[in-house]
């Protein structure tokens, strides 16, 4: 019951984690613009994404022009594209692999070591993908805490948090938590199958002996 109920609740919150992890590799919300000093053109938004960038005005209109060249990017850009797209890649790999790790804990004929290990892959792939997807999200916010507090960057091309980031950073706490809740499943059952399967008391050899002797004596004695 409580196996289950894990199994479960593992594939909800790594189902979370995957969606968000396609979402925001595709969103264009990583970079968007400061209004700050004199850069204060509240009715023009600018985002930048990995595949692509916005200009949004007085929330009436948006414009998006996907880059020429992956050279157009930044360096952190250009590595956050490949890193996401690797972490969108594993991250539906584990859940995958966690749906038939659950429907193979329902069919009798399968061992319980194979179901273990399954589920235990599973595990290690989402805490893999949402580490990979950590790596560029945090790269990419140090850049522009840099920048922004960097003297030398020039006021129009300081650049805010977007909320990719911050759906970025929710979809790997996601990924993580399902893989730690798969391996704590997998935990589980291997002490219950040690347990299960613990061999049972038996009698020294001499007890069982001796009293094998005892009977035979008792036996005779009453014959005569």
């Amino acid at each position: 019951m409580v196996g289950g109920a894990l199994q479960i609740a593992g594939l909800l919150v790594g189902g979370i984690g995957v969606i968000g992890t396609f979402a925001v590799t595709g969103m264009p919300q990583w970079r968007v613009s400061a209004f700050i000093e004199n850069n204060i053109i509240v009715f023009e938004t600018i985002w930048e994404g990995l595949w692509m960038h916005c200009i949004r005005q007085a929330n009436i209109r948006m414009q998006c022009k996907v880059y020429d060249s992956v050279l157009a990017l930044s360096p952190d850009l250009q590595a956050s594209r490949g890193l996401m797209c690797a972490g969108s890649v594993l991250s539906f790999l584990a859940f995958m692999v966690a749906i038939i790790g659950m429907k193979c804990m329902q069919c009798a004929q399968s061992s319980w070591q194979a179901k273990g290990y399954i589920i235990l892959v599973a595990g290690l792939l989402f805490i893999l993908s949402g580490a990979v997807e950590l790596i560029p999200v945090c790269w990419v916010a140090s850049t522009i805490i840099r920048d922004f507090y960097n003297p030398m960057v020039n006021v129009a091309q300081k650049r805010e948090l977007g909320e990719a980031l911050y759906l970025g950073w929710v979809s790997a706490f996601c990924l993580i938590a399902a893989g730690a809740i798969f391996c704590c499943f997998c935990r589980c059952c291997e002490k219950t199958r040690s347990y299960g399967y613990s061999t049972p008391t038996h009698y020294p050899t001499h007890s069982q002996h001796l009293y094998r002797k005892t009977e035979s004596s008792y036996s005779k004695s009453q014959y005569v």
